[in-house]
Protein backbone atom coordinates (compact mmCIF):
# COMPACT_ATOMS: atom_id res chain seq x y z
CA UNK A 1 0.00 0.00 0.00
CA UNK A 2 1.06 3.59 -0.61
CA UNK A 3 1.28 4.42 3.08
CA UNK A 4 4.35 2.20 3.37
CA UNK A 5 6.29 3.82 0.52
CA UNK A 6 9.09 6.26 1.28
CA UNK A 7 10.01 9.51 -0.47
CA UNK A 8 12.37 7.82 -2.86
CA UNK A 9 9.68 5.73 -4.55
CA UNK A 10 9.70 6.52 -8.23
CA UNK A 11 7.78 3.92 -10.19
CA UNK A 12 4.28 4.67 -11.37
CA UNK A 13 3.26 1.12 -10.56
CA UNK A 14 4.32 1.59 -6.94
CA UNK A 15 3.76 5.19 -5.88
CA UNK A 16 0.80 6.00 -8.07
CA UNK A 17 -1.05 2.79 -8.81
CA UNK A 18 -1.62 2.08 -5.13
CA UNK A 19 -4.19 4.86 -5.24
CA UNK A 20 -6.28 2.93 -7.74
CA UNK A 21 -7.30 0.46 -5.09
CA UNK A 22 -8.29 3.13 -2.58
CA UNK A 23 -11.87 3.38 -3.75
CA UNK A 24 -11.51 6.48 -5.94
CA UNK A 25 -14.83 7.69 -7.31
CA UNK A 26 -15.89 10.30 -9.84
CA UNK A 27 -15.81 13.07 -7.24
CA UNK A 28 -12.23 12.34 -6.18
CA UNK A 29 -9.27 14.54 -7.08
CA UNK A 30 -6.02 12.54 -7.18
CA UNK A 31 -3.42 15.26 -6.74
CA UNK A 32 0.13 14.43 -7.74
CA UNK A 33 2.21 17.09 -5.98
CA UNK A 34 5.88 17.96 -6.59
CA UNK A 35 6.56 17.78 -2.84
CA UNK A 36 4.90 17.07 0.45
CA UNK A 37 3.52 19.63 2.86
CA UNK A 38 5.89 20.22 5.78
CA UNK A 39 3.35 19.78 8.60
CA UNK A 40 -0.36 19.70 9.41
CA UNK A 41 0.19 22.73 11.64
CA UNK A 42 -0.25 25.86 9.49
CA UNK A 43 1.76 27.91 11.98
CA UNK A 44 4.80 25.63 11.86
CA UNK A 45 6.65 27.31 8.99
CA UNK A 46 6.02 30.14 6.51
CA UNK A 47 5.66 27.79 3.56
CA UNK A 48 2.88 29.01 1.25
CA UNK A 49 2.48 25.55 -0.32
CA UNK A 50 1.70 24.01 3.07
CA UNK A 51 -0.49 26.90 4.18
CA UNK A 52 -2.47 26.72 0.94
CA UNK A 53 -3.09 22.99 1.26
CA UNK A 54 -4.25 23.48 4.84
CA UNK A 55 -6.71 26.14 3.63
CA UNK A 56 -8.86 23.17 2.62
CA UNK A 57 -9.05 22.20 6.30
CA UNK A 58 -8.68 25.46 8.24
CA UNK A 59 -10.19 28.90 7.62
CA UNK A 60 -9.49 32.49 8.59
CA UNK A 61 -11.71 35.39 9.54
CA UNK A 62 -11.58 36.53 5.91
CA UNK A 63 -10.51 34.87 2.65
CA UNK A 64 -9.73 35.55 -0.99
CA UNK A 65 -12.60 34.70 -3.29
CA UNK A 66 -12.48 33.38 -6.83
CA UNK A 67 -11.39 36.81 -8.08
CA UNK A 68 -8.75 37.17 -5.32
CA UNK A 69 -10.86 39.82 -3.61
CA UNK A 70 -11.18 39.76 0.18
CA UNK A 71 -14.55 38.58 1.45
CA UNK A 72 -16.01 37.46 4.80
CA UNK A 73 -15.29 33.94 6.04
CA UNK A 74 -15.47 33.14 9.77
CA UNK A 75 -16.10 36.84 10.36
CA UNK A 76 -19.32 38.20 8.90
CA UNK A 77 -18.34 41.86 9.19
CA UNK A 78 -15.77 44.26 10.67
CA UNK A 79 -15.29 47.90 11.51
CA UNK A 80 -12.47 50.18 12.65
CA UNK A 81 -13.50 51.49 16.07
CA UNK A 82 -10.31 53.49 16.67
CA UNK A 83 -7.11 54.13 14.71
CA UNK A 84 -5.59 51.01 16.29
CA UNK A 85 -8.63 48.79 16.98
CA UNK A 86 -10.61 46.62 14.57
CA UNK A 87 -13.83 44.90 15.70
CA UNK A 88 -14.88 41.64 14.04
CA UNK A 89 -18.37 40.17 14.33
CA UNK A 90 -18.16 36.43 13.91
CA UNK A 91 -20.32 33.97 12.05
CA UNK A 92 -22.70 32.02 14.26
CA UNK A 93 -23.61 28.38 13.81
CA UNK A 94 -20.14 27.28 12.66
CA UNK A 95 -18.72 24.03 14.05
CA UNK A 96 -15.26 22.50 13.96
CA UNK A 97 -14.73 19.10 12.40
CA UNK A 98 -14.94 17.47 15.86
CA UNK A 99 -18.34 19.10 16.51
CA UNK A 100 -17.19 21.88 18.84
CA UNK A 101 -18.85 25.27 18.35
CA UNK A 102 -16.86 28.18 16.95
CA UNK A 103 -16.67 31.29 19.17
CA UNK A 104 -14.54 34.34 19.81
CA UNK A 105 -12.45 32.37 22.32
CA UNK A 106 -11.17 30.25 19.44
CA UNK A 107 -10.08 33.35 17.52
CA UNK A 108 -8.30 34.73 20.59
CA UNK A 109 -6.44 31.46 21.20
CA UNK A 110 -5.42 31.29 17.54
CA UNK A 111 -4.13 34.87 17.47
CA UNK A 112 -2.15 34.31 20.66
CA UNK A 113 -0.68 31.12 19.21
CA UNK A 114 0.42 32.58 15.86
CA UNK A 115 1.85 35.74 17.49
CA UNK A 116 3.76 33.83 20.17
CA UNK A 117 7.46 34.82 20.26
CA UNK A 118 8.34 31.23 19.25
CA UNK A 119 5.97 31.21 16.26
CA UNK A 120 7.61 30.96 12.81
CA UNK A 121 4.58 32.77 11.42
CA UNK A 122 4.54 35.74 13.76
CA UNK A 123 5.79 37.90 10.89
CA UNK A 124 2.51 37.27 9.06
CA UNK A 125 0.85 39.58 11.61
CA UNK A 126 3.43 42.37 11.80
CA UNK A 127 1.15 44.99 13.37
CA UNK A 128 -0.64 42.73 15.86
CA UNK A 129 -0.52 43.78 19.51
CA UNK A 130 -3.32 41.95 21.31
CA UNK A 131 -6.95 40.83 21.10
CA UNK A 132 -9.90 40.97 23.48
CA UNK A 133 -13.15 39.02 23.46
CA UNK A 134 -16.13 41.40 23.57
CA UNK A 135 -18.80 38.70 23.62
CA UNK A 136 -19.29 35.18 22.31
CA UNK A 137 -19.27 36.30 18.68
CA UNK A 138 -17.34 39.60 18.78
CA UNK A 139 -13.63 40.20 19.13
CA UNK A 140 -11.45 43.31 19.05
CA UNK A 141 -7.95 43.22 17.56
CA UNK A 142 -5.55 45.86 18.84
CA UNK A 143 -2.70 46.93 16.56
CA UNK A 144 0.59 48.62 17.30
CA UNK A 145 -0.52 51.63 15.24
CA UNK A 146 -2.65 52.56 12.24
CA UNK A 147 -2.27 49.75 9.73
CA UNK A 148 -3.96 49.42 6.32
CA UNK A 149 -3.29 45.75 5.53
CA UNK A 150 -4.80 43.80 8.43
CA UNK A 151 -7.45 42.07 6.30
CA UNK A 152 -4.79 40.97 3.81
CA UNK A 153 -2.79 39.44 6.67
CA UNK A 154 -5.79 37.67 8.16
CA UNK A 155 -6.56 35.72 4.99
CA UNK A 156 -4.03 33.06 6.02
CA UNK A 157 -4.26 33.19 9.80
CA UNK A 158 -6.11 29.92 10.37
CA UNK A 159 -8.47 29.58 13.31
CA UNK A 160 -8.04 26.68 15.73
CA UNK A 161 -10.49 25.25 18.26
CA UNK A 162 -9.30 26.48 21.66
CA UNK A 163 -10.77 23.49 23.50
CA UNK A 164 -8.95 21.11 21.15
CA UNK A 165 -5.66 22.99 21.62
CA UNK A 166 -5.96 22.88 25.41
CA UNK A 167 -6.99 19.21 25.52
CA UNK A 168 -3.98 18.24 23.44
CA UNK A 169 -1.41 20.56 25.04
CA UNK A 170 -1.06 22.37 21.71
CA UNK A 171 -1.50 26.02 22.69
CA UNK A 172 2.11 26.77 21.73
CA UNK A 173 3.17 26.78 18.05
CA UNK A 174 5.40 24.15 16.53
CA UNK A 175 8.45 24.99 14.41
CA UNK A 176 9.67 22.87 11.51
CA UNK A 177 12.99 24.69 11.25
CA UNK A 178 13.79 24.10 14.91
CA UNK A 179 12.49 20.52 14.94
CA UNK A 180 9.69 21.39 17.40
CA UNK A 181 6.71 19.09 16.92
CA UNK A 182 3.42 18.66 18.73
CA UNK A 183 -0.10 17.28 18.45
CA UNK A 184 -1.01 19.79 15.73
CA UNK A 185 1.92 18.59 13.62
CA UNK A 186 0.07 15.32 12.95
CA UNK A 187 -3.61 16.12 13.62
CA UNK A 188 -6.15 18.72 12.48
CA UNK A 189 -9.46 20.19 13.56
CA UNK A 190 -10.66 23.05 11.39
CA UNK A 191 -13.91 24.47 10.10
CA UNK A 192 -13.08 24.26 6.38
CA UNK A 193 -14.70 22.49 3.42
CA UNK A 194 -12.60 19.32 3.85
CA UNK A 195 -11.41 17.33 6.84
CA UNK A 196 -8.43 15.06 7.36
CA UNK A 197 -8.98 11.33 6.95
CA UNK A 198 -5.39 10.10 7.12
CA UNK A 199 -1.80 11.14 6.57
CA UNK A 200 1.44 9.30 5.98
CA UNK A 201 4.20 11.93 5.64
CA UNK A 202 5.99 11.85 2.28
CA UNK A 203 3.48 9.30 0.96
CA UNK A 204 -0.17 10.35 1.04
CA UNK A 205 -2.65 12.69 2.75
CA UNK A 206 -6.36 12.03 2.26
CA UNK A 207 -9.15 14.54 2.85
CA UNK A 208 -12.90 13.97 2.71
CA UNK A 209 -15.65 16.51 2.23
CA UNK A 210 -16.97 18.27 5.34
CA UNK A 211 -20.71 17.70 5.02
CA UNK A 212 -21.30 20.14 7.88
CA UNK A 213 -19.48 23.08 6.30
CA UNK A 214 -21.18 26.38 7.06
CA UNK A 215 -20.80 27.69 3.48
CA UNK A 216 -22.64 26.63 0.33
CA UNK A 217 -20.22 24.46 -1.66
CA UNK A 218 -19.30 25.52 -5.18
CA UNK A 219 -17.57 22.17 -5.72
CA UNK A 220 -18.90 18.62 -5.99
CA UNK A 221 -15.85 16.79 -4.62
CA UNK A 222 -16.07 14.11 -1.95
CA UNK A 223 -12.40 13.24 -1.59
CA UNK A 224 -8.90 14.65 -2.17
CA UNK A 225 -5.97 12.23 -2.42
CA UNK A 226 -2.76 14.25 -2.13
CA UNK A 227 0.54 12.51 -2.68
CA UNK A 228 4.01 13.91 -3.30
CA UNK A 229 5.66 12.65 -6.47
CA UNK A 230 9.07 14.29 -6.56
CA UNK A 231 10.07 12.78 -9.90
CA UNK A 232 8.83 14.99 -12.74
CA UNK A 233 8.96 12.04 -15.13
CA UNK A 234 6.75 9.99 -12.81
CA UNK A 235 4.20 12.80 -12.49
CA UNK A 236 4.00 13.14 -16.26
CA UNK A 237 3.65 9.39 -16.78
CA UNK A 238 0.92 9.25 -14.15
CA UNK A 239 -0.99 12.07 -15.80
CA UNK A 240 -0.76 10.55 -19.25
CA UNK A 241 -1.92 7.17 -17.99
CA UNK A 242 -4.77 8.66 -15.93
CA UNK A 243 -3.42 7.38 -12.61
CA UNK A 244 -3.47 10.91 -11.20
CA UNK A 245 -5.81 13.54 -12.52
CA UNK A 246 -4.24 16.79 -11.30
CA UNK A 247 -0.67 18.09 -11.10
CA UNK A 248 0.03 21.63 -9.91
CA UNK A 249 3.62 21.64 -11.20
CA UNK A 250 3.72 20.36 -14.75
CA UNK A 251 7.35 20.33 -15.99
CA UNK A 252 7.87 22.99 -18.65
CA UNK A 253 9.88 20.61 -20.82
CA UNK A 254 6.91 18.20 -20.98
CA UNK A 255 4.15 20.71 -21.74
CA UNK A 256 4.01 19.86 -25.47
CA UNK A 257 3.36 16.19 -24.65
CA UNK A 258 0.72 17.06 -22.09
CA UNK A 259 -0.99 19.54 -24.40
CA UNK A 260 -1.16 16.88 -27.12
CA UNK A 261 -2.86 14.36 -24.81
CA UNK A 262 -6.62 14.24 -25.40
CA UNK A 263 -7.35 13.12 -21.83
CA UNK A 264 -5.74 16.25 -20.33
CA UNK A 265 -5.98 20.02 -20.31
CA UNK A 266 -3.03 22.28 -19.50
CA UNK A 267 -3.45 25.61 -17.67
CA UNK A 268 -0.57 28.08 -18.02
CA UNK A 269 0.36 31.55 -16.77
CA UNK A 270 3.27 33.32 -15.05
CA UNK A 271 3.41 32.94 -11.29
CA UNK A 272 3.33 35.95 -8.96
CA UNK A 273 6.31 34.40 -7.19
CA UNK A 274 9.69 36.01 -7.81
CA UNK A 275 12.55 33.55 -7.39
CA UNK A 276 15.72 35.21 -6.12
CA UNK A 277 19.06 34.65 -4.43
CA UNK A 278 19.92 35.76 -0.92
CA UNK A 279 23.40 36.48 0.43
CA UNK A 280 25.06 35.80 3.75
CA UNK A 281 25.87 39.24 5.16
CA UNK A 282 27.42 38.17 8.44
CA UNK A 283 31.08 38.95 9.16
CA UNK A 284 32.21 35.45 8.25
CA UNK A 285 31.42 32.84 5.63
CA UNK A 286 29.79 29.62 6.76
CA UNK A 287 33.11 27.77 6.52
CA UNK A 288 34.94 30.62 8.28
CA UNK A 289 37.00 33.55 7.10
CA UNK A 290 36.12 37.08 6.05
CA UNK A 291 32.88 37.38 4.09
CA UNK A 292 33.53 39.00 0.66
CA UNK A 293 29.79 39.36 -0.02
CA UNK A 294 29.58 42.30 2.34
CA UNK A 295 31.32 44.26 -0.44
CA UNK A 296 28.79 45.63 -2.95
CA UNK A 297 31.30 45.18 -5.76
CA UNK A 298 31.35 41.44 -5.12
CA UNK A 299 27.56 41.22 -5.24
CA UNK A 300 27.59 43.28 -8.43
CA UNK A 301 30.13 40.91 -9.95
CA UNK A 302 28.02 37.91 -9.02
CA UNK A 303 24.97 39.50 -10.65
CA UNK A 304 26.85 40.49 -13.82
CA UNK A 305 28.13 36.93 -14.23
CA UNK A 306 24.64 35.42 -14.46
CA UNK A 307 23.12 35.23 -17.94
CA UNK A 308 19.39 35.32 -17.25
CA UNK A 309 18.50 35.23 -20.94
CA UNK A 310 20.32 31.94 -21.31
CA UNK A 311 18.56 30.53 -18.25
CA UNK A 312 15.23 31.77 -19.61
CA UNK A 313 15.78 30.14 -23.00
CA UNK A 314 17.51 26.90 -22.08
CA UNK A 315 16.51 26.04 -18.53
CA UNK A 316 13.03 27.56 -18.32
CA UNK A 317 12.14 26.78 -21.96
CA UNK A 318 11.06 30.37 -22.55
CA UNK A 319 8.26 30.11 -19.98
CA UNK A 320 9.66 32.31 -17.17
CA UNK A 321 9.73 36.10 -16.96
CA UNK A 322 13.13 37.58 -16.11
CA UNK A 323 12.93 40.00 -13.18
CA UNK A 324 14.82 43.20 -12.43
CA UNK A 325 13.01 43.91 -9.18
CA UNK A 326 11.79 41.77 -6.30
CA UNK A 327 8.03 41.80 -6.92
CA UNK A 328 5.91 40.89 -9.94
CA UNK A 329 4.14 43.59 -11.98
CA UNK A 330 0.74 42.76 -10.49
CA UNK A 331 1.89 43.49 -6.92
CA UNK A 332 1.10 46.98 -5.53
CA UNK A 333 4.40 48.83 -5.00
CA UNK A 334 5.93 47.47 -8.21
CA UNK A 335 7.64 49.99 -10.49
CA UNK A 336 8.38 49.38 -14.15
CA UNK A 337 11.39 51.71 -13.88
CA UNK A 338 13.03 49.32 -11.42
CA UNK A 339 12.26 46.25 -13.48
CA UNK A 340 15.31 46.40 -15.72
CA UNK A 341 17.14 43.10 -15.91
CA UNK A 342 20.92 43.41 -15.43
CA UNK A 343 22.69 42.07 -18.50
CA UNK A 344 25.61 39.67 -18.38
CA UNK A 345 29.12 41.19 -18.50
CA UNK A 346 31.80 38.65 -17.59
CA UNK A 347 34.75 41.02 -18.10
CA UNK A 348 33.28 43.71 -15.87
CA UNK A 349 32.46 41.07 -13.27
CA UNK A 350 36.11 39.98 -13.17
CA UNK A 351 37.22 43.61 -12.88
CA UNK A 352 34.91 44.18 -9.91
CA UNK A 353 36.23 41.11 -8.12
CA UNK A 354 39.77 42.36 -8.64
CA UNK A 355 38.85 45.85 -7.39
CA UNK A 356 37.32 44.27 -4.29
CA UNK A 357 40.52 42.33 -3.63
CA UNK A 358 39.45 38.90 -4.85
CA UNK A 359 41.13 38.45 -8.25
CA UNK A 360 41.26 34.68 -7.73
CA UNK A 361 37.71 34.45 -6.41
CA UNK A 362 36.73 32.64 -3.21
CA UNK A 363 34.86 29.56 -2.04
CA UNK A 364 31.35 29.70 -0.60
CA UNK A 365 28.33 27.48 0.10
CA UNK A 366 25.48 27.78 -2.43
CA UNK A 367 22.33 26.10 -1.03
CA UNK A 368 19.42 25.14 -3.30
CA UNK A 369 16.57 22.65 -3.13
CA UNK A 370 15.56 20.17 -5.78
CA UNK A 371 11.82 20.71 -5.45
CA UNK A 372 10.78 24.15 -4.20
CA UNK A 373 10.85 26.05 -7.50
CA UNK A 374 10.43 25.21 -11.16
CA UNK A 375 13.64 23.63 -12.55
CA UNK A 376 15.52 24.87 -9.49
CA UNK A 377 18.22 22.22 -9.58
CA UNK A 378 18.98 23.03 -13.22
CA UNK A 379 19.12 26.80 -12.83
CA UNK A 380 21.27 26.51 -9.71
CA UNK A 381 23.71 24.33 -11.63
CA UNK A 382 23.73 26.88 -14.45
CA UNK A 383 24.37 29.80 -12.07
CA UNK A 384 27.17 27.91 -10.31
CA UNK A 385 28.82 27.30 -13.70
CA UNK A 386 28.47 30.97 -14.65
CA UNK A 387 30.10 32.05 -11.40
CA UNK A 388 32.96 29.65 -12.06
CA UNK A 389 33.68 31.55 -15.28
CA UNK A 390 34.71 34.61 -13.27
CA UNK A 391 36.86 32.63 -10.83
CA UNK A 392 34.35 32.06 -8.04
CA UNK A 393 34.24 28.63 -6.41
CA UNK A 394 30.69 27.83 -5.30
CA UNK A 395 30.14 24.61 -3.35
CA UNK A 396 26.73 23.69 -4.73
CA UNK A 397 24.54 22.00 -2.11
CA UNK A 398 21.26 20.67 -3.51
CA UNK A 399 18.73 18.65 -1.49
CA UNK A 400 15.09 18.34 -0.38
CA UNK A 401 13.33 21.38 1.06
CA UNK A 402 13.03 19.76 4.49
CA UNK A 403 16.80 19.33 4.64
CA UNK A 404 17.81 22.68 3.11
CA UNK A 405 15.38 24.99 4.91
CA UNK A 406 17.06 24.70 8.34
CA UNK A 407 20.40 25.53 6.69
CA UNK A 408 19.01 28.66 5.04
CA UNK A 409 16.98 29.79 8.04
CA UNK A 410 19.80 29.23 10.53
CA UNK A 411 22.60 31.01 8.68
CA UNK A 412 24.26 27.91 7.21
CA UNK A 413 24.22 29.17 3.62
CA UNK A 414 26.34 31.84 1.96
CA UNK A 415 24.05 32.09 -1.06
CA UNK A 416 20.59 30.52 -1.18
CA UNK A 417 17.45 30.39 -3.27
CA UNK A 418 14.14 31.74 -2.03
CA UNK A 419 10.87 32.64 -3.73
CA UNK A 420 8.41 35.30 -2.62
CA UNK A 421 4.92 35.94 -3.97
CA UNK A 422 3.90 38.43 -1.21
CA UNK A 423 1.30 35.92 -0.05
CA UNK A 424 -1.14 36.20 1.50
CA UNK A 425 -0.85 39.98 1.57
CA UNK A 426 -0.48 40.60 -2.19
CA UNK A 427 1.41 43.83 -1.49
CA UNK A 428 5.10 44.86 -1.55
CA UNK A 429 4.92 45.50 2.18
CA UNK A 430 5.03 41.72 2.60
CA UNK A 431 8.59 41.30 1.33
CA UNK A 432 9.72 44.55 2.95
CA UNK A 433 8.63 43.62 6.45
CA UNK A 434 9.36 39.90 6.31
CA UNK A 435 12.57 39.72 4.30
CA UNK A 436 14.25 43.09 3.67
CA UNK A 437 13.75 44.62 7.13
CA UNK A 438 16.33 44.04 9.86
CA UNK A 439 15.57 41.03 12.03
CA UNK A 440 13.80 42.37 15.11
CA UNK A 441 10.50 41.44 16.75
CA UNK A 442 7.96 40.40 14.11
CA UNK A 443 10.07 41.90 11.32
CA UNK A 444 12.76 40.23 9.25
CA UNK A 445 11.56 36.68 9.90
CA UNK A 446 12.93 35.65 6.48
CA UNK A 447 16.00 37.89 6.66
CA UNK A 448 18.16 34.79 6.53
CA UNK A 449 21.32 36.69 5.55
CA UNK A 450 21.22 38.98 8.62
CA UNK A 451 21.61 42.29 6.76
CA UNK A 452 20.46 45.66 8.03
CA UNK A 453 19.61 48.79 6.05
CA UNK A 454 18.25 51.58 8.29
CA UNK A 455 16.64 53.45 5.38
CA UNK A 456 14.77 50.34 4.24
CA UNK A 457 13.64 49.84 7.85
CA UNK A 458 12.46 53.46 8.08
CA UNK A 459 10.51 53.33 4.82
CA UNK A 460 8.97 49.98 5.72
CA UNK A 461 7.83 51.18 9.11
CA UNK A 462 6.40 54.38 7.63
CA UNK A 463 4.56 52.46 4.91
CA UNK A 464 3.10 50.13 7.51
CA UNK A 465 1.13 52.94 9.17
CA UNK A 466 0.36 55.09 6.13
CA UNK A 467 -3.37 54.94 5.33
CA UNK A 468 -3.04 56.99 2.13
CA UNK A 469 -2.55 54.28 -0.48
CA UNK A 470 -0.55 56.35 -2.98
CA UNK A 471 1.86 57.61 -0.32
CA UNK A 472 2.27 54.10 1.05
CA UNK A 473 3.05 52.58 -2.35
CA UNK A 474 5.56 55.35 -3.11
CA UNK A 475 7.46 54.51 0.08
CA UNK A 476 7.39 50.81 -0.78
CA UNK A 477 8.78 51.53 -4.25
CA UNK A 478 11.55 53.67 -2.78
CA UNK A 479 12.55 50.81 -0.48
CA UNK A 480 12.59 48.42 -3.45
CA UNK A 481 14.95 50.80 -5.24
CA UNK A 482 17.42 50.67 -2.34
CA UNK A 483 17.17 46.90 -2.32
CA UNK A 484 17.86 46.85 -6.05
CA UNK A 485 20.81 49.26 -5.90
CA UNK A 486 22.38 47.43 -2.96
CA UNK A 487 21.56 43.98 -4.37
CA UNK A 488 20.16 42.97 -0.99
CA UNK A 489 18.55 40.14 -2.92
CA UNK A 490 19.32 39.17 -6.50
CA UNK A 491 16.10 38.72 -8.50
CA UNK A 492 16.05 35.93 -11.08
CA UNK A 493 12.59 35.50 -12.56
CA UNK A 494 8.90 35.02 -12.04
CA UNK A 495 8.62 31.30 -12.55
CA UNK A 496 6.24 29.71 -15.03
CA UNK A 497 3.07 28.20 -13.66
CA UNK A 498 1.62 25.20 -15.43
CA UNK A 499 -1.09 22.92 -14.11
CA UNK A 500 -2.42 19.85 -15.85
CA UNK A 501 -5.76 18.26 -15.09
CA UNK A 502 -7.94 15.53 -16.52
CA UNK A 503 -10.19 16.75 -19.31
CA UNK A 504 -13.23 15.42 -17.43
CA UNK A 505 -13.12 18.32 -14.95
CA UNK A 506 -15.86 20.80 -15.81
CA UNK A 507 -14.38 23.70 -13.84
CA UNK A 508 -10.81 23.90 -12.59
CA UNK A 509 -9.87 27.57 -12.01
CA UNK A 510 -6.19 28.51 -12.00
CA UNK A 511 -5.18 31.38 -9.75
CA UNK A 512 -2.24 33.79 -10.30
CA UNK A 513 -0.96 33.13 -6.78
CA UNK A 514 -0.45 29.46 -7.81
CA UNK A 515 -2.73 28.19 -5.08
CA UNK A 516 -5.11 25.36 -5.99
CA UNK A 517 -8.47 26.04 -4.35
CA UNK A 518 -10.24 22.76 -4.87
CA UNK A 519 -13.43 24.00 -3.22
CA UNK A 520 -14.15 25.65 -6.59
CA UNK A 521 -13.55 22.48 -8.64
CA UNK A 522 -16.33 20.46 -10.27
CA UNK A 523 -16.02 17.14 -12.02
Amino acid sequence: MISRLGPKAALVGGLIAATIGSGAVAETVRWGAPRDIVSLDPYSYGDSYTINFLNHIYEGLVRYNRDLEIEPALAESWEIVSPTTWRFRLREGVTFHNGNDFTAEDVLASLQRVSDPTSPLKGNLPAYKSAEVVDEFTIDIELTGPYPLLLNDLTNIHVFDKEWLVENNAEKPTDVSAGVEGFATFNTNGTGPFKLDSRTPEAQTILSVNEGWWDEPQHNLTRIEFQPVSSAATRVAALLSGEVDFVDSAPVQDLPRLQAAQNLKVLERTDLRTVMLGFNRRDELVAGGENPMNDLRVRQAMQLAVDMELIHDKVMRGKSRNAGTLVAPAIPGYSEELDEVVGVDVNRAKELLTEAGYPDGFEFDFVCTNESYVNEEQFCQAIASMWSRIGLKPRLDIGPTAKQTPKRANGQADVYTIGWATLPMLDTYSILIQMLHSKEGNAGVFNWGDWSYPEIDRLTQAAGVELDREKRLAMETEALKIARDEIVMMPLHQQPMAWAAAAEFEDFPQFPDNKPRLWYVTK
